[in-house]
């Protein structure tokens, strides 16, 4: 407890003593104490993590009661990645915020915010009193909100902020829902509580207890159809903000669906089916939106959205394993969706720190801008090229280990002869196949469009390479992505007791190294490709070596009887994904914009197309617009008249009156006619 009571004490101290450090001052002190609380919960995480479960109880107010605080294998997991990814993203927003050192005010509050971030998130993973858990959860979301607006000056940032801060509120709307039913049946705020609750009701009822929260947590996390908010707060904020958000953030959500299942006995089958469909639709239909973007922060907003829906492939899978009694689906479903929480939030955090050193050099984000870039980039290309490949789930880098794992449980799964068993575990199959040849589409377009080819368009200042300060920690999430795709059976081992909170359920007593041949074929992958990539480099060294002394002629490209432009004579990131856009097209909202050529040598032509989320324009747009139309039909009582004014006011004090006097009438009539 001594251990809390101290963090609590600095960060009080520091938050009251940042607004007043010069600006050099502000990020160091930040940065340290992001450090300093990191390695404060680290030391209560670890041994949870190990099996050591904590607990300490405060007495908290009349209102709210004893605040349990519960460190166990689950909230140890979470937090040790919360704190390496708040690590990354402060290191590097340490120099990426020095182009915005002149805003003093700004940055203060910036880095107060991003210190309760930490804070908050950390909060929530060990609080168990409902009440307390949504304070923290509205601190966590006001702070983020902090972040993402930093350049409120400008339109589009502060509208991307308040539509997070809304939909975020409509998720916490849920949640509240969810404990007030809980207190109301059991008279507690504990997270106990909610067992409590879902043993003494009926299946049918803890399903739609556990709705309320799905629901609440989904928003979070950015499960189609609650994803709306996620592509514009993305862009819209600083790019180590983004990294913050999609690499934990949004993990918070999945942390409270996976708290949530511990804890709510249902029927498991159903939840487990309802979870996969979900799943499998977020993860298609995000990389499918995300292979049509021209904004790069905006493709790999969409990309987080895919990989929500691959973790919750895994979460659904082992949740089907609790209803079925099977712990291989357990240990492969959870134990993937485990480590593709750890995988995205570090190969995510590495792209979005990628996409913020080519925007401070070149200051769009506009992909169909770039070109060449590896020629004056190459940390940040080979580093974006890591992360790329990662992402895309291909060895031996840590995506591969967390889909493999899930896919082999999908596979195995497959041996029950249950027609909707198959049926839903072979759609599954099919998403996660669709999911990484799509990403791979996606990926190719992103990295050759940005870092290959010739220049597509000239910038004022030429493209330079970012400093050590930035790719510092871009370097440490490249060498935990390598170290997780190499080593993944020491990776797997630290989920033993995180997987023991699932097994429990069923009463499993067996040992987690079941899955010991899994972890070693992997390995064996990993270090397969590795060897590949290492024997294709000697070679490319070698050649190299060897080709260094002769005579190489540099001679004009033949241009097949005409002389052009080489930049514009290349393949576009929209012209490479075009048969792509035109299979997809009648499933997605597509707008163009298209000027004709004509003639022999045409002079100007151009042909432009602007993805919209179809979902957004169903379910926020039309409704929002309908909204508008019929309150647009009292706009009449809004006319400026102060003489109109007076009389609503006259109006509404005459009605307040009138109704009890027009209360008491109905009153005597009834009476009267009653007597009669």
């Amino acid at each position: 407890m001594a251990y809390i009571q101290t963090y609590i004490a600095i960060l009080a101290l520091s938050l009251l003593v940042i607004p007043f450090l010069k600006v050099k001052w502000k990020g160091i002190i930040t940065l340290s104490l992001v450090i300093f609380n990191a390695i404060l919960t680290g030391y209560l995480a670890l041994p949870a993590l190990l099996g050591e479960k904590l607990e300490f109880v405060f007495q908290g107010s009349i209102v709210t009661g004893e605040i349990p605080v519960r460190i166990d294998a689950l909230s140890a997991w979470f937090m040790l990645l919360i704190n390496f990814t708040m690590i990354t993203g402060a290191l590097y927003g340490l120099h990426y915020m020095k182009a915005y050192r002149k805003q003093t005010s700004n940055l203060t509050l910036h880095c107060l915010a991003y210190l309760l971030v930490q804070t908050s998130l950390t909060a929530i993973c060990v609080i168990q009193n409902s009440l307390v858990f949504l304070f923290a959860w509205e601190i966590m979301t006001i702070s983020s909100f902090v972040l993402v607006i930093f350049e409120y000056y400008k339109q589009n940032t502060l509208k991307a902020g308040i539509n997070f801060l809304i939909q975020s509120h409509a998720g916490v709307l849920f949640l509240t829902l969810g404990f007030i039913w809980v207190y109301y049946q059991t008279g507690s705020y504990d997270f106990s509580a909610i067992s409590q609750f879902s043993v003494n009701f009926p299946p049918v009822t803890s399903l739609a207890l556990f709705f309320f929260f799905f629901i609440g947590f989904a928003v979070k996390a950015g499960f189609v159809p609650f994803h709306t908010w996620l592509p514009y707060a993305h862009p819209a904020a600083p790019s180590h903000i983004s990294g913050v958000m999609s690499g934990v953030i949004i993990k918070i959500g999945i942390f409270g669906i996976l708290r949530m299942l511990q804890l709510i006995q249902t029927d498991y089958i159903v939840l487990g089916y309802i979870i996969l469909v979900f799943s499998v639709i977020s993860g298609i239909y995000g990389v499918m939106l995300a292979i049509l973007q021209h904004n790069l922060k905006k493709l790999l907003a969409y990309h987080s959205i895919e990989n929500i829906g691959i973790i919750g492939i895994g979460i659904g899978l082992g949740t089907l394993g609790l209803g079925q009694q099977n712990s291989t689906l357990i240990l492969l479903g959870f134990s993937g969706a485990l480590l593709h929480v750890l995988n995205h939030s570090l190969f995510k955090s590495l792209l979005f720190y990628s996409a913020g050193n080519v925007y401070q050099t070149t200051h769009t984000m506009n992909i169909e801008h770039f070109g060449g870039l590896v020629k004056q980039m190459p940390h940040t290309a080979i580093l974006f090229l890591i992360a790329a490949l990662a992402i895309c789930g291909l060895p031996p880098f840590n995506g591969f280990v967390s889909e493999f794992l899930i896919y082999s449980g999908l596979f195995d799964g497959m041996e029950s002869k249950e027609m909707l068993n198959l049926v839903v575990l072979l759609f599954s199959v099919f998403g996660m196949v669709l999911i990484g040849g799509l990403a791979l589409l996606c990926f190719t377009k992103a990295f050759g469009s940005m870092f290959l080819g010739n220049p597509r368009h000239h910038f004022q200042t030429e493209p330079k390479e970012s400093g050590n300060g930035k790719l510092v920690p871009m370097y440490m999430a490249a060498a935990f992505i390598v170290a997780i795709g190499l080593f993944p059976k020491f990776f797997f081992s630290l989920l033993s007791e995180p997987l023991k909170l699932y097994l429990n359920k069923i009463n499993y007593t067996g040992s987690v190294s079941t899955t010991v041949s899994i972890t070693e074929t992997m390995q064996t992958i990993g270090f397969s490709a590795a060897g590949f990539i290492v024997l294709g480099l000697l070679i490319f060294f070698i050649r190299r070596k060897i080709t260094a002394k002769m005579p190489s002629p540099v001679l004009t490209t033949w241009g097949c009887g005409y002389v052009g432009e080489t930049e514009k004579m290349q393949y576009t990131a929209s012209s490479f994904i075009r048969s792509y856009r035109k299979l997809a097209e009648p499933m997605l909202s597509i707008q163009k914009r298209k000027i004709e050529i004509d003639g022999v040598f045409p002079v100007y032509g151009r042909h432009e197309t602007h993805p919209y989320d179809k979902i957004e324009e169903w379910f926020i747009d039309k409704p929002w617009n309908l909204m508008k139309v019929f309150f647009g039909k009292f706009r009449f009582l809004q006319n400026g008249n102060p003489q109109f004014y007076v009389l609503y006011g006259a109006a509404f004090i005459a009605l307040i009156i009138a109704v009890p006097l027009i209360n008491d009438i109905i009153k005597k009539i009834i009476y009267f006619l009653n007597q009669i």
